[in-house]
């Protein structure tokens, strides 16, 4: 009963992770709302990110990790923290989520009158004439692997035995602003690809052609994350709430 609570609680997280925070990019970047700049939306929505996040790691970390994204649960495999059965049962949970939130938070955007799809969009990701910068697509490439592999190493930083404990979410948290204020001018940043895969089924197109790169990209990234991981902390042991009780008796592990 436990390991199916921990796939609902990856479930619950990434759906709340795409509502909220990919709900305050499109209200951001989309609606431009009152009257933000792009510099101001990109603060918001890297903030939005970041403090969701700090949320979920203390709310349902207890229970499944708070891993909430596939980068972040290839990371723990390649580290040996979790075993494959468990991290697929991850991956889909975590997919699952990204999509029912990605279609929830369509649905409570058309509410309101003046919001088009094909205008406002869904807080997409993309590169070319998608990018902010114009960023090309082995350039998307490589920005999402190294800033995926930066976030998911703090992860695997901050839950390692011998981290310093009770700052987890804050560190893991502020981890995904940073990336989110370097990355979101150039890719709109994934670093996690069910962030990128709901949002980009909902509104299709270019979009939907090009998430692929945001789905690849940040697992590529995820596994150099673990291979630096190992080569610093080599086989030294692992974990803290990844693995069942020790969720319970200290606290949470990761997120996304």
């Amino acid at each position: 009963m436990f390991e199916v609570k921990k796939l609902i609680a990856e479930f619950l997280g990434t759906m709340v992770l795409v509502v909220i925070a990919v709900g305050v990019a499109t209200e951001s970047f989309g609606f431009h709302l009152f009257g933000l700049s792009f510099a101001a939306g990109v603060v918001a929505t890297a903030l939005a990110f970041g403090m969701v996040l700090v949320a979920l790691v203390y709310a349902i970390g207890p229970i499944s990790g708070c891993h909430v994204n596939p980068a972040v649960t290839l990371g723990f495999l390649a580290t040996g923290r979790m075993k494959i059965q468990e991290g697929i049962g991850y991956l889909i949970a975590q997919f699952a989520g990204g999509i029912v939130g990605a279609y929830l938070l369509y649905w409570m955007f058309t509410t309101s009158p003046l919001y088009h799809k094909s205008i406002q969009g869904l807080g997409t990701d993309g590169y070319g004439t998608k990018s902010r910068l114009l960023v090309s697509q082995g350039g998307a490439f490589l920005i999402e692997v190294v800033l995926t592999a930066i976030f998911v190493l703090v992860v695997l930083f901050a839950t390692h035995k011998a981290a310093i404990q009770g700052a987890v979410g804050v560190a893991i948290g502020f981890a995904l602003l940073m990336v989110h204020l370097i990355g979101i001018p150039l890719t709109g940043t994934s670093v996690n690809p069910a962030r990128s895969l709901g949002p980009a089924l909902v509104v299709g197109g270019t979009a939907l052609s090009q998430v692929w790169l945001f789905i690849v990209a940040p697992l590529v990234g995820g596994v150099l994350a673990a291979g630096l991981h190992r080569l610093l902390y080599g086989g030294e042991g692992p974990v803290l709430a990844a693995e069942g009780q020790q969720a319970r008796e200290r606290g949470p592990a990761a997120a996304s």
